[in-house]
């Protein structure tokens, strides 16, 4: 089973150690960022799962990294903060929070809040999610592809990519939310590192990459992963 990613983003290093060596402990990935600078670097080359933020930050706050970070990603995120007037509770809501937690609070308290919002927001993940297309099987949640019983090798970012139009299938998926959901929602990266990854997937998973029969080009929008019922 994949691991869900976790940012944390707290200028209190000694605590965000604690959290990320207990949340580690209950099968969650963490990478933690003291300031947003660092968060941002974070976020233009990871997609992560859920994001624990502190509202006083060295370099902003945390209500402005959310605000811009709603521009582009539906991410979850808990403010954990020491400002827990009704005012900054009802500022983390309305600019896109999905819970706060004041501080001091416990790391059972916390470890509740990040499980019951990973299961709200991707629900329950006690069994495989599988996805076949042709002579393709695709293990989502063991992060796995097979073409005709034989394992296929993938990179990464081409697995994530293949795993993110398994969930969208037969929908047409515009290149902006691919490099956003993909690469991360502050990525810099080109239009054409979408382009090289697709004809990569092709190659691997298609009888003919010229005329593929299941990622398909969509005139104007993005890509599909179409599948026949």
């Amino acid at each position: 089973m994949s691991r869900k990613q976790i940012l944390i983003i707290d200028d209190d290093e000694d605590l965000s150690f604690i959290i990320s060596e207990m949340l580690d402990s209950y099968g969650y990935s963490v990478i933690c960022a003291p300031d947003s600078e660092k968060a941002f670097e974070l976020l233009s080359v990871n997609t992560y799962h859920l994001i624990l933020l502190d509202i006083n930050l060295p370099d902003t706050t945390g209500f402005e990294l959310c605000k811009e970070l709603r521009r582009a990603s539906t991410v979850p995120v808990i403010f954990a903060s020491a400002r827990t007037s009704e005012t900054d509770r009802i500022t983390g809501f309305d600019i896109g929070g999905d819970d706060f937690l004041p501080k001091p609070y416990s790391m059972k308290e916390l470890l509740s809040r990040v499980n019951a919002l990973i299961r709200r927001t991707y629900g329950f993940s006690s069994e495989e999610k599988i996805v076949k297309f042709g002579n393709v099987r695709v293990n989502i949640t063991a992060r796995t592809v097979d073409r005709s019983g034989e394992s296929v090798s993938l990179s990464l970012r081409e697995f994530d990519l293949l795993a993110y139009l398994c969930e969208h299938i037969n929908t047409a998926v515009p290149k902006d939310k691919l490099l956003s959901e993909v690469w991360g929602a502050f990525s810099t990266v080109e239009p054409s590192t979408l382009t090289v990854h697709i004809r990569w997937l092709r190659e691997k998973l298609e009888e003919d990459p010229a005329e593929p029969q299941f990622i398909k080009t969509v005139y104007k929008v993005g890509y599909m992963l179409e599948v026949k019922e």
